[in-house]
């Protein structure tokens, strides 16, 4: 690892962006505290900011060099900050402002994923007009009902009859105005991190919940990790590869998540791109960047470095 004296003269002053106002602000603190901790291990000249209405002040004043994105959810994993950056000439982490924009957005992921061949489940646009008995024949008598636009399973339900769908839809519409219902694939589920042209060891979920909600995301303490996976050579090759695929087929870049599902046939469903995942102690990029054999300290850095080829 490069010497504190060499960081501090590679990277300058980097800014962790955490916080923010998103549904998601609770685990982007944690996440950036988690990555403030590690770069001031490593020696890298760092400052945590939490960003407010006035970001753009903030940043301008902080006089970064570059910046590490920790915020999670709208205003920071979907283009917007990105934006603001690229427009204030600050190289950062992740990906793109348009490889965000769309990744955050679940519906032109899907889309998008639909017309490249991607494999992800069945899906309908929900309004306040939809015909709930309708949907519900159509995506076989159990669906997802997620909010576009959000992360961390918020406004999410997992419903098997036309008025509990009908419940979900209002709950998930409070969070936002676009909301889809997905096709439930019964059976294993999986998550894959990326980092930088490479997919890590898979990891699969389990939990007593009805699905891998927030509560089994972060508080729960019964949700089992399982890593090695569990699946033979040739299949983990290929939930590796079809999940780096479907990270780069929307553009993204430096680091990332993908979450999959497998069905009863073995065939993997990709369900959503996280292009700012989780640092906490609960979440899994680090958990698979541990089993690929790197640090905490190393998985950091690794994403920082990947800032330097803006």
């Amino acid at each position: 690892m490069s010497s504190v004296s060499s960081l501090k003269e590679k990277f300058g002053r980097v800014g962790v962006l955490y916080g923010g106002h998103s549904a998601e602000r609770d685990i982007s603190l944690r996440s950036g505290a988690a990555i403030i901790s590690a770069l001031e291990r490593l020696g890298v000249d760092v400052i945590g900011i939490d960003i407010g209405a006035d970001g753009i002040a903030q940043l301008q004043q902080a006089k970064l060099d570059r910046a590490f994105i920790a915020l999670h959810g709208p205003g920071g994993e979907d283009g917007r900050m990105q934006a603001v950056l690229e427009y204030l000439n600050i190289p950062f982490t992740g990906c793109d402002v348009q490889s965000s924009a769309i990744a955050m957005d679940k519906l032109r992921t899907k889309q998008l994923w639909r017309g490249v061949g991607v494999q992800t489940p069945d899906f309908v646009v929900l309004s306040e007009q939809s015909s709930w008995s309708l949907v519900m024949e159509q995506l076989g008598g159990e669906v997802m009902v997620k909010p576009a636009h959000e992360g961390s399973s918020i406004g999410m339900a997992r419903v098997d009859s036309a008025e509990a769908l009908q419940q979900a839809y209002g709950k998930a519409a409070e969070f936002d105005a676009l909301v889809i219902a997905e096709r439930v694939i019964r059976g294993a589920e999986y998550t894959v991190a990326i980092l930088g042209n490479k997919a890590l060891p898979p990891i699969r979920l389990e939990t007593d919940h009805r699905f891998y909600d927030y509560e089994a995301k972060y508080e729960a303490g019964d949700t089992r990790y399982i890593c090695p996976c569990g699946l033979d050579e040739v299949r983990e090759s290929a939930i590796k590869d079809q999940a780096l695929q479907a990270f780069q087929s929307i553009g993204c870049t430096g680091w990332g998540r993908v979450d999959v599902m497998a069905d009863e046939n073995g065939e993997f469903y990709m369900l959503e791109v996280n292009t700012v995942p989780g640092m906490t102690d609960h979440s899994l990029v680090p958990m698979a960047a541990k089993a690929e054999g790197l640090s905490f300290d190393q998985l950091v850095l690794t994403v920082l470095e990947e800032s330097l080829l803006r």
